[in-house]
Formats: structure tokens, sequence, C-alpha cells
């Protein structure tokens, strides 16, 4: 059978990550998380107090990414051989992914090695621009979204089963919204669904009724590569 790349984009959490693993344990593809990429690079700017744009770019060298297959199947994102998948999930982290996003040598850097890791296909890739920027000729591109006020409600359960506290609703609220905001408004490769992506509403779906959906959408994919 035919290998293809699935492309999925969309708003945070919107469970862009959730389906792509799912969608590529089913079909035996490699996952690839770009927004725990850009988490990284954020996460190494807060460290070093990395606060302009120059100062981030000149130390794009001396930041290596990379996953690690777990045993229960999942995967965790390294920084220069560390494991961060924890400290990347926080909410400053998350903001600080989407501004140094923002970036346009940020951008470049994660882009060349997202479509390197790309070559041989069979693969599932979730970000902003997957579809539009990183792989334009994917076999399959999905767009998810949901109401900001549903995400946010998603984000702020995630957040209390995490770490048992959290950020009050609203905050977590206006934390989507002004992400929605930045990662549409960006110079750089804004969020934006491409023309012949399939839009994935799932405000109202539970997570089986997601996943058989885009299982079919793939399947009759694959049998028309």
């Amino acid at each position: 059978m035919k290998r293809i790349i699935v492309a999925v984009d969309g708003y945070s959490s919107c469970g862009k990550s959730t389906i792509a693993k799912q969608l590529a344990a089913y079909a035996s593809y490699r996952y690839i998380d770009t927004g725990a990429m850009y988490r990284a690079v954020g996460l190494y700017a807060l460290r070093h107090n990395l606060s302009t744009d120059d100062s981030i770019i000149a130390a794009l060298p001396d930041i290596h990414i990379d996953f690690a297959p777990q045993s229960n199947g999942t995967q965790h994102t390294l920084l220069n051989s560390e494991d961060v998948e924890t400290q990347i999930r926080t909410l400053d982290a998350g903001n600080r992914a989407s501004q140094v996003s923002q970036i346009r040598e940020v951008r470049q850097f994660l882009v060349e090695q997202q479509q390197a890791m790309g070559k041989e296909k069979g693969i599932v890739m979730d970000g902003r621009d997957i579809g539009t920027v990183v792989f334009p000729d994917a076999e399959l591109k999905l767009f998810l979204t949901a109401s900001p006020e549903v995400r946010a409600q998603r984000r702020y359960k995630e957040l209390l089963e995490k770490d048992g506290a959290a950020p009050s609703f609203e905050e977590v609220l206006r934390d989507v919204n002004e992400r929605d905001y930045r990662d549409t408004h960006r110079a750089e490769s804004p969020l934006r669904q491409a023309e012949d992506a399939v839009v994935v509403d799932n405000s109202d779906m539970s997570r089986e009724e997601q996943f058989e959906h885009i299982c079919r959408l793939f399947n009759e994919r694959v049998s028309q590569s």
C-alpha cells in the first residue's frame, strides 16, 4: 500500500496532537509533533533569558531537537538530549513558543528539519503551517477547529489533570484567544486553512467520533493515491 503524508493543521487546543498520534498508530506511520519543536525553542529561550529576536537567532545552532520513543507507544521531546516533555507543556512555554514562531529564521530552521523527516513519507505531522508551508503537496490535509470556549475548557481540564492546579478558566480562555490572534496575524507563515484541506470542526465530536471520521478520510485518500 502506498505511503502518504498527512498534514494536520488547526488552532491551539483543538486536539491536533491527539488525533495525529491516533492516526499514526492506526496507519503504522511516524508521528511528528512540530508544536513540540517550537515549544522546545521557546523553552530554550526562557531558560537562557533570550529576550530579543537576534539573541534567539544566534542561539539556533546550539539547539538540537529530537524525539525519543517510549515503551507505551508515545514519544518525548528531547532538547539537547534532555527529556523536556513535561517542561514544554506549560502555559509559559506555550506562550513563548507562539512568540518565537513569529521569527522567520526560527521557522526556516525548523521547517528544514520537518521536511527532512518527511522525505520517505509515511508520516503524520501536526502544527500550524504543515499543509501550507512544510508539505504543500501532502496527500491528505486536515484542518481542525473548535470554538475558543470549547478549546479553553479542554486546556483548563488538561492543566488541572496534569498539575492538580491551573490558572482560572478566564485566564486560559484569554490565552487561547491571544494565541489565535498571534498565530493568524504573524507575518511569517500565519495559520490559515489550505484550499484543499478537509475542515474538521470537533466542537461537538467525541474523540471516538473524530477518530472514526478521520480514519475514513485517510483510507479514502490512500486508496486514491
